[in-house]
């Protein structure tokens, strides 16, 4: 059974799979920290473990959070592929409603819940139920991820579109620059997805090598930098 109420937070979501949700995620977490607020880092489930989840790791070390760190991943899956086939490869299934409940609780200890999903919004977590559902649940604001690459304007519209579809709110939509050379077509990109799904794009990360990208203040720097100060402090409640 669903908990009554919702939390305060983000859950973010990527139009794919690496397209850098976890990379904003630490930057949102790390910039939440240096704003004073007590950030709380939750990722339902992680698959390609082996054995430990590292995307939860980066957002733990990242958050500073009071929780101890094997409580940020609900359930850490070996197989790297979707949710309910690691699961199943496993011989065990996810319980959205346990997942929910461990979401409030999480939420208690903080005033910032940061939920990074596994993928996009249409990624099964158990039979039919993918993150939409998960989302639904929690009934928080969505963060859109999308690279920069070619294909991006297509799967941030069907992303947006499903959201909708759903009745779910949508914070905003960043970028991330996933490639060293910026491609021709990217700087029409931000312009096309607003034309077809009429919100604006809050920014673009710009690509960072791996040593930036492994320090959570570079990250929450170059997120500072490229999105609009009055964009952060919604993300982020106000702060």
């Amino acid at each position: 059974m669903t908990p009554r109420g919702s939390p305060q937070g983000l859950f973010v979501t990527g139009t794919d799979t690496g397209v850098g949700k976890t990379t904003v995620s630490v930057a949102l977490l790390r910039l939440a920290l240096r704003r004073g607020l007590r950030p709380i880092p939750f990722k339902p489930v992680e698959t390609g473990c082996d054995p430990d989840p590292a995307d939860a790791g980066a957002l733990w070390r990242a958050a500073r959070p009071t929780i101890p760190q094997p409580d940020v991943c609900f359930q850490a899956l070996r197989l790297p592929a979707a949710p309910s086939l690691a699961a199943t490869a496993e011989g065990t299934r996810i319980d959205l409603d346990l997942i929910v409940e461990r979401a409030h609780a999480l939420a208690a200890k903080g005033d910032f819940l940061l939920i990074e999903g596994a993928g996009g919004l249409l990624v099964p977590y158990v039979d039919a139920l993918t993150n939409v559902d998960l989302a639904v649940r929690l009934a928080l604001p969505l963060l859109v991820v999308a690279r920069t690459a070619l294909g991006t304007v297509n799967h941030t519209a069907l992303t947006l579109r499903e959201a909708g579809r759903n009745g779910l709110a949508v914070a905003g939509v960043i970028l991330n620059r996933t490639t060293e050379r910026p491609a021709p077509h990217e700087p029409g990109n931000a312009e096309l997805i607003a034309t077809l799904t009429g919100r604006q794009v809050l920014g673009t990360l710009p690509y960072l090598s791996v040593g930036a990208r492994s320090d959570p203040d570079l990250l929450a720097d170059a997120l500072e930098g490229n999105v609009p100060d009055d964009a952060l402090r919604a993300l982020m409640g106000g702060a």
